[in-house]
């Protein structure tokens, strides 16, 4: 996937990995063997996978899994690789006009919908909106579901968020991504590592985000649009012009990292790490 942006000092001194994937950026992100921080170390390899990345976008209501993180897992499955979006409520309480009952049938049925124009899947497991629990249950029951689609990217929530949801669902991902990746914690999957994890750029989780991935999503942006506008909230109906952030978000994200449209990412902070073998990689 081309434009994959990487920053440096500042945001005028990008590193532009040109005709790389996605499978090479994250190799190359989270040190040698490109294993999360906390995770045992494996063997060093240069080589980028062969097959095509899988990215799973992991959020606390249904518009946050396609507004804020449809984006990256258009592009995974533009290039060939899997894609699922996952969240974790249904968001049935948006709407202060319409039952949380009827809504939230409205949400699953639009996530399908929406998911079908990207070729993702996606999938639910209904805790009540409002009350994500930040607990075992949760956090295994994501678990088996990364162990399920084995992606090698997620995409979730930044802490930085006044949405207490949003705050759980970044807690429960930390906790589901180190289950998921216990060989000796025995589930109905075998143990799976996530190559690379970020945050999106969520305008409800803004406190100390600061972005230091540009990826272009110029190849898949109107299906991107396509497949949010499909939500009843995309247009402002709960209050918030959700279409017109995002859009202009993401043309604002790609005259920062010189193409048409992208989505700004934050990685964790170990993964920002570089090894560097001479001083001429540097």
């Amino acid at each position: 996937m081309k434009g994959i942006m990487s920053a440096a000092t500042t945001r005028r001194e990008m590193i532009r990995l040109s005709g790389a994937t996605l499978a090479a950026f994250y190799a190359g992100g989270a040190g040698p063997s490109g294993q999360l921080p906390g995770q045992p170390a494996g063997e060093i390899s240069p080589s980028v996978p062969a097959t095509p990345p899988s990215v799973m976008a992991i959020a606390a209501h249904p518009g946050d899994s396609f507004f804020a993180m449809g984006g990256p897992v258009a592009l995974a499955t533009h290039q060939g690789g899997g894609g699922t979006l996952l969240s974790l409520t249904l968001g049935e309480r948006g709407s202060s006009t319409i039952a949380a009952a009827q809504y939230g049938s409205m949400q699953r049925e639009a996530s399908r919908k929406a998911a079908s124009l990207i070729t993702a899947e996606a999938q639910f497991l209904e805790y009540p909106d409002g009350e994500l629990p930040v607990n075992d249950e949760a956090s295994l029951a994501v678990c088996d579901l990364i162990r399920r689609y084995r992606p090698s990217i997620i995409v979730t929530h930044w802490k930085g968020s006044w949405h207490k949801d949003h705050r759980a669902c970044y807690e429960i991902v930390q906790n589901a991504i180190f289950y998921a990746g216990l060989p000796a914690l025995t589930r109905g999957e075998p143990a799976h590592e996530v190559r690379a994890l970020f945050f999106a750029d969520n305008w409800e989780d803004a406190d100390n985000f600061v972005a230091d991935t540009y990826l272009d999503i110029t190849p898949v942006f109107q299906q991107y649009l396509g497949a949010c506008s499909i939500f009843p909230m995309w247009r402002g109906e709960t209050g918030f012009r959700y279409n017109d952030y995002y859009s202009s978000r993401a043309v604002e994200c790609g005259c920062l990292s010189r193409c048409r449209q992208a989505v700004a990412l934050m990685s964790p902070a170990g993964q920002r790490v570089r090894y560097l073998h001479a001083l001429q990689e540097i």
